[in-house]
C-alpha cells in the first residue's frame, strides 16, 4: 500500500469575461477550491476580497480579467487579479502596512478596496508593460492571507 502525500502548494487559474456575474463565478471558484484543499477558515475573507477585486475591474476596465489563487505553503494563500486598466487603486499602490486615509463618508464609492487593508496579511499591485505597439497591459492587484501566522 502507498499513501499518498497532498501537495500543500498549488494553483488554479480562472480567466473572467467582462460580465457583472463574474464576480459571483469568481466567489463559487475560490469557495470550492478553498473547500477542497481544507481550507475553509479563510474562505469567508478570500471571498470577500476576491469579490471586490473582480467588481472594481469590471467596474472601471473594459475587458476580461483573469483570477488566480496560489497556495504558497505554510498555510498562506494568494489571490492575484489581472485586468486591462493600468491605473493601480489604494490601497494597492501603497507598502503593506502603511495607513491609506477613509473615504469620505458622502462617497458613494471607493470602501471597497479598503477592506483589503483590514483583512489582508499582505497586498501590492504591479503595472504591466505594454507590448511592442505602445499598448498598455494592464496591472495585477494581489493580496495575501496566513502571512501573519507564518511570522510568529
Amino acid at each position: 500500500m502507498v499513501t499518498v502525500a497532498l501537495p500543500d502548494t498549488w494553483v488554479y487559474a480562472l480567466r473572467l469575461p467582462h460580465d457583472p456575474r463574474a464576480a459571483r463565478v469568481a466567489r463559487m471558484t475560490v469557495l470550492a477550491a478553498l473547500h477542497g484543499h481544507g481550507m475553509s477558515e479563510v474562505l469567508d475573507t478570500v471571498e470577500l476580497l476576491t469579490s471586490e477585486l473582480v467588481i472594481n475591474a469590471y467596474l472601471h476596465g473594459k475587458g476580461p480579467s483573469s483570477l488566480r489563487l496560489t497556495a504558497l505553503g505554510d498555510g498562506r494563500l494568494r489571490v492575484g487579479l489581472w485586468d486591462g486598466c493600468p491605473r493601480i487603486p489604494p490601497p494597492f499602490d501603497r507598502p503593506t502596512g502603511e495607513g491609506v486615509p477613509l473615504v469620505p463618508p458622502d462617497s458613494e464609492t471607493g470602501r471597497g478596496l479598503y477592506l483589503v487593508q483590514q483583512y489582508a496579511d499582505a497586498w501590492g499591485g504591479w503595472p504591466l508593460s505594454g507590448d511592442l505597439l505602445g499598448r498598455g497591459a494592464g496591472k495585477l492587484l494581489w493580496f495575501e492571507l496566513g502571512a501573519r501566522r507564518r511570522c510568529r
